[in-house]
């Protein structure tokens, strides 16, 4: 559902402001996030004809920035025929009709644009649900202006007076009503995600989900990995969608690798709720994989924003807990000293690994690493059972890793890896536990 209704033909020219407010040293700097805006309005093909990073003393309640930068700016935005402004940071509903009103163009903020790549990214009814969501409850934010396909709608009497308090009511209600449905609508995927995942757990299969800054390579670890044809391009936000693989690991054990939709500093709060259901794929992760573009000058400040989301999802300090991988990619663009480098800081933790997923380099030692953590959480077991027992035979191959199987003419003996929960399934049953450690 496009609220925005942002031009998205290549020909629309674009000018995109970011504001430098004080002496604020804060996130990325000032040259990488006007950079990232820029690539942001690229994404949905927009043509930047004209950036500047104006710094200002302070936020103007009226027009976010001073009136003396708008008269700098309206002689360039008329000269290069702007018609959209893009303003690189959050902007009150206020702001954005007084830029409007004074600069005779559209207006939007860093929020609106995320929001718009999103609506146009999504694939899946799930995807298509929840950016709508964002959209309605960023919207609902902003009923200070005007909906001229509403007041289109009105008609009949108590109508005519033009838009004013009533209208804005009535917009609320509509917009009010449109979120509870799709909110129902998305409890439904997030029973039937949890239907899903009690399925693969009963299987069982481990989930390894990719979390990371967009445009980090998650996408195209996942394509490597699984060969799965995912769209992972040099593009912020190219994956909205959840994607699931099945891949086997060195030792044979097959896992689901999960790729999900990447972060970015400052990412809209709307957005963070609204795709909480998908979300929720990395909440229930058995392997957390953290995949940072390493060849970025930002990817300290990345690491810092990719935390910070999964902080607000619950997930705590998980960089220093034994689930947690990280993966340093794209280190086919690094020079020989920057490799250098890198290799000291896998070196000195074993849960960080130097990858590219480009060249393939560091992958297999990446699925090593995968089955290591997930073996260090299982047990090894050395049972009996009768070897006439086909049906629990198969329950052992079907819930454990086996090692080993050794037949005599009366038992069957098995060595095999198994997770604590199955472990303690399989002690009810008629089985003999050589040994367990």
């Amino acid at each position: 559902m496009p609220i925005i209704e942002i031009p998205k033909n290549p020909r629309h020219r674009v000018c995109i402001i970011h504001p430098v407010i004080g002496n604020s040293k804060l996130g990325l700097s000032p040259d990488s996030a006007i950079s990232e805006a820029i690539g942001l309005a690229q994404a949905i093909q927009l043509d930047v004809v004209y950036q500047e990073i104006i710094r200002i003393r302070e936020v103007k309640p009226a027009t976010f920035i001073s009136q003396g930068n708008l008269d700098k700016l309206l002689p360039i935005l008329e000269e290069r025929a702007v018609e959209l402004l893009i303003i690189n940071s959050a902007i009150t509903p206020i702001q954005q009709r007084n830029l409007e009103k004074k600069l005779k163009i559209k207006v939007i903020d860093r929020t609106a644009l995320i929001l718009e790549i999103f609506g146009e990214r999504a694939q899946t009814k799930e995807g298509k649900l929840q950016v709508e969501l964002a959209h309605l409850t960023y919207q609902r934010s902003r009923l200070v202006r005007s909906w001229t396909h509403l007041e289109r709608q009105r008609g009949g009497a108590g109508f005519l007076g033009g838009p004013g308090e009533t209208q804005i009511e009535l917009d609320r209600r509509i917009i009010d009503d449109k979120i509870i449905r799709i909110k129902k609508e998305l409890e439904k995927v997030r029973q039937t995600r949890e239907l899903q995942r009690s399925a693969r757990k009963r299987v069982p299969y481990p989930v390894v989900a990719l979390v990371g800054y967009t445009n980090a390579g998650k996408s195209s670890i996942f394509n490597r990995l699984s060969a799965a044809g995912v769209f992972a391009e040099d593009l912020l936000f190219a994956t909205l969608d959840n994607t699931l693989r099945k891949i086997r690991l060195p030792s044979g054990r097959e896992v689901i690798l999960s790729d999900t939709v990447g972060f970015i500093s400052d990412l809209p709060h709307e957005l963070i709720m609204s795709f909480r259901a998908t979300l929720e794929e990395v909440l229930s992760a058995d392997i957390i994989v953290h995949v940072r573009d390493i060849s970025n000058e930002n990817h300290d400040i990345q690491k810092h924003d990719v935390l910070a989301v999964l902080k607000s999802l619950g997930l705590d300090e998980i960089e220093h807990q034994n689930c947690y991988i990280e993966l340093l990619n794209k280190i086919d663009l690094l020079d020989e000293q920057q490799r250098k480098w890198v290799a000291e800081i896998s070196s000195r933790n074993p849960s960080v690994l130097a990858v590219s997923a480009a060249s393939g380099e560091g992958c297999e030692q990446f699925l090593s690493l995968i089955d290591k953590k997930l073996s260090a959480e299982r047990k090894h077991v050395v049972c009996r059972l009768n070897n006439t027992d086909g049906a629990l035979q198969a329950w052992i191959y079907r819930h454990a890793e086996v090692l080993s199987a050794h037949q005599t003419d009366e038992f069957r003996d098995f060595e095999i890896l198994i997770e604590n929960a199955d472990f303690n399934r399989l002690k009810q049953k008629e089985v003999t536990i050589i040994s367990a450690s």
